[in-house]
């Protein structure tokens, strides 16, 4: 009894460590006070991380990413989209921004608060796309497929569409990959 706590803290230690450090952050949701914890949210996931823009030209992929959604979720898939006005397409309120995903494209999908996604001021989670990747996104809807170990596996211009075989293959792929470890 003396030492459990010593025995406590070291499972909330292991707990910790064991997150994938690309969603080591909580970050707030869009258009909300509510916050997620991205370790506790998408542990062992296999994750697309996308950067969206509402007043974009690829604007309309937000059908074509839950269709996404919908059809892998069960299956351990989720998309993350990050709102971001760093190409100066997202402009306005995050309340125009949420009204354009869930009203005009029907997302159910999770969509964090408008953040930068390059540079030094980019998100914790696009901070470690680029140090395991290299990469920035060089437009909006540029997509990174994380597998369930938080390993960035594909990197998807945004001239790829959601419902590009190219894409399902590899997301079939991912989610094939972690059944199998």
């Amino acid at each position: 009894m003396k030492y459990s706590w010593l025995l406590s803290l070291c499972f909330v230690g292991n707990a910790v460590a064991d997150c994938r450090p690309i969603l080591e952050s909580d970050q707030r949701l869009l258009n909300s006070t509510e916050s997620v914890k991205l370790c506790d949210a998408f542990e062992e996931k296999a994750v697309l991380i996308v950067n969206t823009a509402s007043q974009c030209g690829y604007t309309s992929q937000f059908e074509g990413l839950e269709a996404l959604y919908q059809k892998y979720k069960t299956a351990g898939f989720t998309v993350l989209g990050f709102p971001s006005n760093d190409f100066k397409q997202d402009r306005g309120s995050e309340e125009n921004t949420a009204k354009v995903c869930r009203l005009d494209y029907g997302v159910t999908f999770p969509m964090l608060a408008r953040s930068s996604v390059k540079g030094d001021q980019a998100n914790p989670v696009y901070q470690e796309i680029k140090k395991q990747t290299n990469l920035e996104p060089r437009w909006n809807f540029y997509k990174f497929l994380i597998n369930s170990k938080g390993e960035v596996v594909a990197s998807f211009p945004s001239s790829v569409t959601p419902d590009s075989s190219l894409l399902s293959q590899a997301i079939e792929n991912t989610l094939a990959q972690a059944v199998t470890n």
